[in-house]
């Protein structure tokens, strides 16, 4: 009988994939007012919000495809411990206070890629730049 660990290389594929696809939704939604948009519209791109909404973006297409996935999960990973800090951490130390949940967990998924990578099933592993 296999382990269940054998499972490992799908799982963190599936996990890359979902995590990519969510995250690219919040910045499909402040770049392109998609899903009701930012406050309604969309975020102008030279702001704050407007270069969050590009880096959850292309960064998010990037992790669905499993292309530089280290490096774009890094900067995604310091990405979301920003936004806690400036916009969750003001209003209460507990992220199911201060609803920060969500940053927490991309924060530590991209960590969690920055050091793993990608893995198989990705664009990453076919130019040989992954060890899977």
């Amino acid at each position: 009988m296999k382990s269940i660990r054998t499972l490992e290389p799908l799982a963190r594929a599936l996990l890359r994939v979902v995590a990519g696809f969510t995250f690219s939704l919040h910045g499909m939604q402040k770049v392109f007012g998609l899903f009701g948009g930012l406050n309604g519209g969309t975020a102008p791109l030279g702001s704050l919000p407007g270069v969050a909404g590009l880096l959850e973006l292309a960064g998010g297409l990037l992790l669905i495809l499993g292309l530089f996935t280290s490096p774009v999960a890094f900067i995604l990973c310091g990405e979301m411990a920003v936004a806690y800090f400036r916009a969750h951490f003001p209003h209460g130390f507990l992220p199911i206070v201060n609803h920060g949940e969500l940053a927490v967990l991309y924060c530590f998924i991209f960590l969690y890629f920055s050091a793993a990578g990608a893995g198989a099933l990705s664009l990453d592993a076919l130019r040989g730049k992954e060890s899977t």
